[in-house]
């Protein structure tokens, strides 16, 4: 991978789904905007990325 890249992120329509589950309606226009402004308050991404990297093994060595 190329290191400007994009790993991960979060489309409108996953905003509008959630939404759906939660308030049984889509959001106006506005209040997508408002919730798209916050979305990056509530995510630990350095957690979430070292979870993955502990998760997964990267970097752990073979010592058989």
């Amino acid at each position: 991978m190329k290191n400007g890249e994009i790993v991960y992120s979060l489309s409108v329509e996953d905003i509008q789904e959630t939404a759906l589950q939660e308030l049984e309606r889509r959001l106006s226009p506005k209040e997508v905007q408002k919730v798209a402004d916050e979305i990056g308050n509530y995510i630990d991404w350095y957690q979430a990325i070292a979870l993955a990297i502990e998760r997964t093994g990267v970097g752990a060595t073979d010592r058989s």
